[in-house]
């Protein structure tokens, strides 16, 4: 009997679209190209995708143009807000078909469908950028002011960008394109989405959709998968294209910022982390046990992961046990099983970057409580799968690479602390500021320490931050502006002011 996995990467090769939404029009990529899907659970090929050559990117972008320049898109909210339910309510007729696709390609444990997979970004990530074309202040008129006397009218108003290229990450691919498409298109742009080529089948899927179940003009939306960077870099360069908005690692995010700084382009930038878990020594330690855990879960693979956990002196030792015997104890292995908690991580590549820093974490005096290898007993059909062991280590040095690095695999690093004051010197210590996490007995202490963390994201008491109406971004090196929330939608407005002289009535 094959392994679940195996069965469910067949049935979802059998149903995947494998082309390409341009100018409205599913095609293969005018080369002939296609590309291997691989799915991570196996490392075998589900099956191939069309693969975007430049010509193929250069087209779409033209489409986005002229949809935007030549068509009444980015004004007919009407008609925006008629197409974003069409959408939604095609997503809906496919979600079974979305979250085997979503297993299969992307390696995300069954479990993980009933939230930030699947079920939470269908709820809301379509449906509240909806709301704000009505609810959104478009125009607001400024009073008359004492400059220029009460006969001139200064109105202010909020305008879409232009043409956005969405180039979206492996680990919530679905999640991601539809916090990037929802407020996009709500406010009136156009949209190159230029899907991980480890995971491009849920975003043809959702071309496919947009060709066929909804009113979406043609150009509106496009979606070029591609393997190449030099074609995927077109969108940097472009001077059509007007901004970028990109979630992945902080060094491509990087180099977009770079490829477009001479179009002075538009950058949302939601890029990595290595967020910290302050426990202090009146926390509640099944909370921190679970919190811990939470570490593994896709394996890892979230930039928000509080993959730092700070302990109160007073409460390491005991924790550090409680928590390497959990690690020990976590479900690993084939993603579609309903009790899996840890996957693959989604390429051999990523596998041997995460054992690399395991081995170099050893090395530099990190102290490895269990873990730091690959799974070792696996079912046959999964051998050629990318899985890694859940790692815990020690570190008395919050300035080790281990402690400092995004790491994105089921690593935790746990670092004592004396004080409230070192641990939120410790957790700012970092380049990243993405998310972070305080647990205490006391919630105006929790509270305190929150407001001081240096992050675009704190969860106090396991509170939860995630919605499509609260922004998502970091400080430093995690990125620029903010996905979600009103912050979000306006990252894809630009502003106006006009002033208009009043005639005398005689």
């Amino acid at each position: 009997m094959s392994a679940p996995s195996v069965e469910l990467g067949r049935r979802a090769a059998e149903r995947a679209e494998f082309r390409m939404l341009i100018g409205g029009e599913l095609v293969a990529a005018a080369s002939g190209a296609g590309f291997d899907n691989l799915g991570p659970a196996t490392g075998a090929v589900l099956g191939s995708t069309a693969a975007a050559g430049p010509e193929d990117m250069l087209r779409a972008i033209a489409a986005a143009r002229r949809a935007f320049d030549d068509s009444d898109w980015s004004t007919n909210r009407v008609l925006r807000q008629r197409c974003l339910a069409q959408l939604q309510q095609a997503l809906e007729a496919e979600k079974h078909e979305l979250g085997e696709e979503l297993v299969a390609e992307a390696g995300c444990p069954a479990m993980t469908l009933r939230n930030a997979q699947l079920d939470w970004p269908l709820t809301e990530s379509l449906r509240y950028p909806s709301r704000l074309i009505d609810e959104f202040d478009w125009e607001r008129v400024l009073p008359a002011g004492a400059l220029f006397g009460e006969r001139n009218v200064r109105t202010v108003l909020q305008e879409p960008v232009g043409v956005v290229a969405a180039i979206c990450p492996s680990n919530f691919p679905l999640e991601v394109v539809l916090n990037k498409l929802g407020p996009a298109l709500a406010a009136g742009n156009t949209v190159v989405l230029k899907p991980d080529p480890n995971t491009p089948w849920n975003a043809t899927r959702l071309g496919r959709m947009i060709a066929e179940h909804t009113d979406i003009p043609p150009g509106v939306v496009n979606v070029v998968p591609t393997p190449s960077n030099e074609v995927a870099g077109l969108l940097a360069t472009d001077p059509r294209v007007d901004m970028i908005s990109f979630t992945g690692s902080t060094a491509v995010g990087r180099t977009l910022m770079r490829l477009g700084a001479d179009t002075m382009k538009r950058t949302f930038l939601e890029l990595g982390g290595k967020s910290a878990l302050i426990v202090l020594e009146d926390a509640d330690p099944a909370a921190a046990l679970r919190s811990a855990v939470g570490v593994c879960v896709h394996a890892g693979q979230a930039c928000a992961a509080t993959s730092r956990m700070l302990v109160h002196r007073s409460r390491f030792d005991e924790m550090v046990a409680s928590v390497a015997a959990a690690f020990d104890a976590v479900p690993v292995g084939d993603p579609a099983l309903p009790d899996t908690l840890v996957g693959p991580v989604i390429s051999a590549a990523q596998r041997e970057r995460v054992l690399d820093a395991c081995r170099r974490a050893t090395a530099a005096g990190a102290r490895p409580v269990n873990g730091g290898g690959a799974v070792p007993v696996l079912p046959p059909e999964l051998a050629g799968g990318h899985y890694v062991q859940p790692t815990v280590f020690v570190c008395d040095d919050p300035s080790l690479p281990i402690a400092q690095e995004e790491i994105f695999g089921p690593v935790l690093v746990m670092i004592p602390f004396s004080d409230d004051e070192e641990a939120v010197r410790i957790a700012n210590d970092s380049a990243y500021g993405l998310a972070g996490a305080v647990l205490s007995a006391s919630t105006d202490r929790g509270m305190g320490i929150a407001r001081r963390i240096r992050t675009g994201t704190v969860g106090v008491n396991g509170g939860m931050f995630y919605g499509a109406d609260a922004p998502f971004g970091g400080y430093k090196n995690s990125g620029v502006g903010r996905q979600c929330g009103l912050e979000g939608f306006r990252q894809y407005l630009e502003t106006k002011t006009i002033g208009c002289r009043i005639p005398r009535q005689h």
